[in-house]
């Protein structure tokens, strides 16, 4: 069996761990299923673009249920957060 080695700032190891601890994995099984899911996909097995805040990504996000907030009681309290900065 081989050893994988990669550098990575500390709190991102922390956040990946305690991400990873929470589904009932450690980090390196993460990183094997990661890697055979590539091999599966012939690639990287999800969607990699450059972050953008544009319409498509909008609809794509309201679609497919991604980075939604809510529920909202309102319309108007809907607006309101999306008007917020």
């Amino acid at each position: 069996m081989a050893t994988l080695q990669i550098r990575v700032d500390d709190n991102l190891k922390k956040e990946a761990d305690a991400l990873f601890a929470g589904l009932g994995l450690d980090t390196s099984t993460a990183v094997r299923i990661f890697l055979n899911a590539a091999i599966e996909h012939a690639g990287i097995p999800f969607f990699v673009q450059h972050k953008t805040n544009s319409l498509a990504e909008a609809i794509y996000d309201s679609r497919y249920r991604r980075n939604l907030h809510g529920p909202f009681d309102s319309a108007e309290s809907a607006v309101a957060s999306m008007l917020e900065d």
